[in-house]
């Protein structure tokens, strides 16, 4: 299928959650698909779409770092048959960029190990050292912050 034949597109949960279940859930300890902050009127689900079918899936659940205002990256998926043709990427920046309407940043998210060399890619920083999440495997933090302009003091 060609790439241009892929939409992407606000989501709801219920629009992810097949997903979510099967790319992320499935074979963990997890008995649901649901994650805290999934139906807060500010959080922003993602989906990419070919033909109707979801094909990859991002949630931005609102959030802190630092103590600030912040989007937490949760639940970024791609059906398997759709890996490495750039959908991940593609809706990674939709989302960001949906995101970033809200005048809200930076982002983070609690990355599988498998996941991270993807958002490094993707422009995104290690926050933390390796650490392990109950039923799910080992993790890192990462961040994305937006690069601050340079401000002339004169």
């Amino acid at each position: 299928m060609p790439h241009e034949a892929i939409i992407y597109r606000t989501a709801t949960p219920e629009e992810i959650y097949d997903l979510r279940w099967r790319v992320l859930i499935a074979g963990t300890q997890r008995d649901s698909p649901e994650f805290p902050g999934d139906f807060h009127p500010e959080t922003l689900h993602i989906g990419a779409f070919a033909e109707e079918a979801i094909i990859g899936c991002a949630s931005f659940i609102p959030s802190e770092w630092d103590g600030k205002p912040a989007w937490r990256l949760r639940g970024m998926a791609t059906d398997p048959d759709w890996r490495n043709r750039g959908v991940g990427r593609a809706l990674l920046r939709f989302g960001e960029q949906e995101a970033l309407k809200a005048h809200v940043w930076p982002f983070w998210c609690d990355a599988r190990v498998s996941a991270v060399e993807f958002y490094l890619k993707q422009g995104w920083n290690l926050a933390s050292e390796e650490f392990f999440v109950e039923a799910v495997g080992p993790h890192r933090k990462m961040v994305k912050s937006l690069p601050v302009p340079a401000v002339s003091l004169n």
